[in-house]
């Protein structure tokens, strides 16, 4: 248990889950998610590009990002830890914006290769029922489904350059 979950409250009534099919293999999305240079590309709601990307992919390495909102003005950086990296099948981290007393998330995601596809699931667990009401009240779902429409955008682009690797 993390030190700022809520004992009182239920799992269920904490967490969100989002589950996306792609028309492509796991490594690529695993990859996508593990490399700053594709992480900059689809990370972050349409309009809120990511203009900080720090990531030290392994077990108990950190992550920070922090994007840039539609007026110009950097927003709050968030980041977190490693906690769990299965290459090709699954991430989990802990996640809060750096603001003082921030409770945190654990988010999981899974990749299950299925009929030459992949699902990708995106368990999110808040600290707390008021945590998750307020970043689903924000457009933590909405947000969420268009950062995984720009993931599904990239991937023709990840496809072509794991064939040029392939072929050199």
């Amino acid at each position: 248990m993390r030190a700022n979950e809520n004992e009182n409250e239920p799992a269920a009534a904490r967490e969100v889950v989002i589950t996306r099919v792609f028309d492509a293999p796991a490594r690529l999305l695993f990859e996508a998610y593990s490399k700053p240079e594709h992480v900059k590309r689809w990370f972050g709601p349409k309009g809120w590009p990511i203009t900080l990307c720090e990531i030290d992919f392994r077990v108990g390495g950190r992550f920070r990002f922090g994007m840039t909102g539609p007026d110009g003005n950097p927003e709050t950086p968030f980041g977190g830890e490693y906690l769990e990296i299965v290459p090709n099948r699954k991430i989990v981290y802990d996640n809060a914006f750096e603001l003082p007393g921030a409770e945190k998330m654990i988010v999981t995601v899974t990749y299950t290769e299925k009929d030459g596809g992949t699902i990708l699931t995106i368990h999110t667990l808040f600290a707390s029922v008021a945590m998750k009401n307020e970043h689903v009240g924000g457009g933590y779902v909405q947000g969420t489904n268009e950062i995984l429409d720009q993931l599904a955008e990239l991937l023709p682009s990840l496809r072509a350059g794991a064939s040029a690797e392939g072929a050199s």
